[in-house]
């Protein structure tokens, strides 16, 4: 390939990935620009102010749904891995494999609206009352698919021969997992919690059907919405789950390169 030919093929690539970032990410800016406008309502750089952001605190439900978005994130970060690395060594160990690896991953394609009324309805006849577990237990299965993928990855690249190592040297079953390829696929799990929490912060629709009266930041936003429509506080709001899930995101690829180069 001649000079010209591999500098315009580098040219188009960066075009097209330019494109791509932009379609992803520019839709991302009106919001974070119009939180920090004065008028609160249009995107206007002429003046930064932060007026929209000290008003969120002062609000009592944004506070209740803030403290229930966090306590949703801890059960989901917590209970989600061990499930996913559960299902992830079956996938491994058992037979019918391809079978266990779609019985996993069916929720990912059973609509939002669907799994949530479904269920509700399963609470219901089981005598349960919305509440702060009937909302964690509809974000753990909705994350659950996710982290297994997580898991899964990270125990593709683990090499069996560790295990069969610590076994010539007396290792059991267990201590060898624990001792030998938890230490190994940790990583994939740290990955498989922070992804966890992600998505619980930003579920929406599942979360909605199941809540009770309780609320979380993004069924707030979603209410507040439907009653008045984008308020200057609401943009702050959206600024801010924004910016937490880009950072939460980016710090763990940023471990991740860390622990690749270490």
């Amino acid at each position: 390939m001649s000079v010209r030919a591999s500098a315009l093929t580098r040219a188009v690539s960066w075009i097209f990935l330019s494109a791509f970032l932009a379609v992803l990410y520019l839709p991302l800016l009106p919001p974070v620009l119009t939180s920090v406008s004065p008028g609160g309502h249009n995107p206007d750089l002429s003046g930064v102010t932060f007026r929209w952001y000290a008003e969120l605190p002062v609000n009592p439900v944004l506070t209740g749904s803030i403290a229930t978005s966090i306590k949703v994130a801890l059960i989901v970060g917590l209970v989600t891995p061990p499930l996913a690395l559960l299902g992830a060594m079956a996938v491994r160990e058992l037979r019918l494999r391809r079978l266990l690896l779609l019985l996993l991953l069916l929720p990912l394609f059973i609509p939002g609206v669907s799994l949530g009324l479904a269920s509700a309805f399963f609470f219901s006849q089981l005598g349960i009352q919305p509440s702060l577990w009937t909302v964690g237990v509809v974000n753990v299965m909705w994350a659950l698919p996710f982290a297994f993928l997580i898991v899964l990855t990270a125990m593709s690249t683990f090499d069996p021969i560790y295990l069969e190592a610590a076994y010539v040297h007396g290792a059991g079953r267990l201590r060898a997992f624990l001792n030998v390829e938890l230490p190994l696929i940790w990583p994939g799990v740290l990955g498989s919690a922070t992804f966890s929490i992600i998505i619980s912060f930003n579920e929406t629709v599942r979360t909605a059907l199941v809540q009770g009266p309780l609320n979380t930041v993004q069924t707030y936003i979603w209410s507040r919405f439907l009653q008045a429509g984008l308020t200057p506080q609401i943009y702050a709001l959206m600024s801010v789950m924004i910016l937490l899930t880009l950072a939460l995101i980016l710090g763990l690829l940023l471990g991740n390169l860390h622990r690749g180069r270490s």
